[in-house]
């Protein structure tokens, strides 16, 4: 096998089909020798088994975030970490559509994904996970993440970089030496900006040593928030993609990061 010296990682697809088909040719164009999904391929968005039959078609190697944990497993929510009633409460109406609208099949090829993987990228080593390598729905902001706790993270893991989702938007923090951690955010909804394209992240190790590439990624957002709308998806998400703005999930948000938002 060739060695790896440029990879692409999708985070929190959330349904969004068509984001995650216009990923897969930038990606394909920008000539990444490998593709990673990190988990939560489906919830917030509509028809759930569409982004899973893009994902195996393609033979993208992938990790359980806790979406796929849960599914797999039965559970009765969708353990996202959530600490608010009304985060829960939206948190909940996406985990029952996405349940009950994926195959069994699909939810029984999740189990069989690892939980994490260990990978090198040059002459680093890569721990990817969903959350953190602590915990598959651990959030791990870039205002309260400090660089101390990435190092001692960094030790305890035996890495080099921890590449993560889960949060929704994407960030990194990098020593002079290349390690740290990048959070390579999601591909399923805006990342509270006010714009509507998303995001998927790109690693690349050269010569200069390693670069870190957010990537943003236009796609048909008005057929998506027609389709979201049709299945019944709450008013509330479909204002998300058709504003780039949160309006759930938001009680998670440190003080920072809420406000860079518009609620």
């Amino acid at each position: 096998m060739r060695d790896l010296t440029r990879i692409a990682f999708f985070g929190g697809i959330y349904s969004n089909h068509y984001a995650l088909q216009a990923a897969l040719q930038i990606a394909r164009a920008k000539g990444v020798d490998a593709i990673w999904a990190l988990g939560d391929f489906g919830a917030f968005g509509p028809h759930p088994d569409r982004s899973i039959e893009i994902l195996r078609g393609a033979e993208i190697p992938a990790i359980q975030g806790n979406y796929e944990e849960s599914l797999s497993s039965g559970a009765e929510d969708c353990h996202c970490g959530y600490t608010d009633p009304r985060d829960n409460h939206y948190a909940q109406l996406s985990y029952d559509y996405t349940k009950a609208n994926t195959k069994a099949e699909y939810r029984q090829w999740m189990g069989t994904l690892p939980t994490s993987a260990r990978i090198e990228l040059g002459n680093k080593r890569l721990r990817l996970c969903h959350g953190s390598p602590r915990r598959i729905n651990e959030f791990l902001w870039k205002s309260n993440t400090s660089t101390p706790f990435v190092e001692r993270m960094l030790r305890d893991e035996d890495a080099d970089l921890i590449v993560c989702t889960h949060t929704g938007i994407h960030w990194d923090r990098l020593g002079p030496d290349g390690r740290g951690i990048v959070n390579v955010g999601a591909l399923g909804r805006p990342a509270n900006d006010g714009h509507t394209h998303v995001w998927f992240t790109i690693l690349e190790s050269g010569p200069a040593g390693l670069r870190v590439e957010h990537v943003p990624v236009e796609y048909d957002h008005r057929r998506l928030a027609l389709e979201m709308a049709d299945e019944g998806l709450p008013a509330e998400f479909i204002e998300t993609i058709e504003t780039g703005w949160w309006t759930t999930c938001l009680e998670i948000l440190p003080a920072k990061e809420r406000a860079a938002g518009r609620y």
